[in-house]
């Protein structure tokens, strides 16, 4: 499972040439917090270039109401390029999580750019391909898994995040946390989220991520408050993560 992604962002792949010919191609647009930039289902082309802010993208469960996140996507970072590219209807729903500002191109714009540029329509197909691999993982994890271990995997995947990088929007480190090693979850570490919201990037109700967060809490591996999950025991909830339950 991944919100974050590990492939760096369309905009910050390009050189500086291209960055700036792109974004002469749109115009530049602000959004409230909550504002739905895309709406799956929508038959509008357009796509959309983050410049400040950060975007949750998800889909429709067969739940009806319950919404699945897939991903988080930040500054420099492409939205909306599958119906630019196809003319199908948008694929999935993106929410702002704050204010956000993004450049706004139109799907005709940008595909004549693309035919002129192979190599940033290199960059838009391995992207492409690294995201419908990642929404794919997510599906086959919401099948697959237990809520608590998909619980277990987010809350270890997020508060990896480095504190003063990009995803520090959902993120902190406590003062009292020690060092950690490269790529580990320092004990001490906050993921900044309600309940509802983790329940929508693991698929789940928010009653049973609740109950989850009570069976993790009465192991002392989360101390739990207000927006808020502390991770206690990193090393424990990695296990959990990864199938091997108490």
């Amino acid at each position: 499972m991944g919100l974050l992604g590990d492939e760096l962002a369309f905009a910050r792949a390009l050189t500086d040439r291209e960055n700036e010919s792109v974004m002469a191609l749109g115009n530049r647009k602000r959004f409230a917090a909550d504002a739905r930039l895309l709406t799956e289902g929508d038959r509008s082309t357009h796509i959309m270039i983050i410049l400040r802010g950060w975007a949750t993208v998800s889909v429709a469960t067969d739940r009806g109401a319950t919404r699945l996140i897939l991903g988080l996507r930040g500054p420099g970072e492409l939205l909306g390029e599958m119906a630019a590219l196809d003319s199908h209807p948008r694929s999935a729903t993106v929410r702002a999580l704050g204010p956000i500002e993004a450049q706004v191109i139109s799907g005709d714009a940008f595909r004549r750019f693309l035919a002129l540029h192979p190599r940033v329509s290199g960059l838009v197909i391995r992207q492409l391909t690294f995201r419908l691999r990642s929404a794919d993982q997510e599906r086959s994890a919401l099948a697959s898994l237990t809520v608590l271990q998909r619980l277990a995997s987010r809350l270890t995947e997020l508060s990896r995040a480095e504190p003063s990088g990009p995803y520090a929007l959902s993120v902190a480190t406590s003062s009292m946390a020690p060092p950690s090693d490269t790529g580990t979850v320092p004990a001490g570490a906050v993921v900044h989220l309600a309940q509802d919201e983790l329940a929508a990037t693991v698929g789940a109700t928010r009653e049973a991520v609740a109950k989850a967060l009570r069976l993790l809490r009465g192991q002392q591996i989360v101390r739990t408050g207000n927006r808020r999950v502390e991770i206690l025991d990193p090393a424990l909830l990695a296990l959990l993560a990864d199938g091997h339950q108490e």
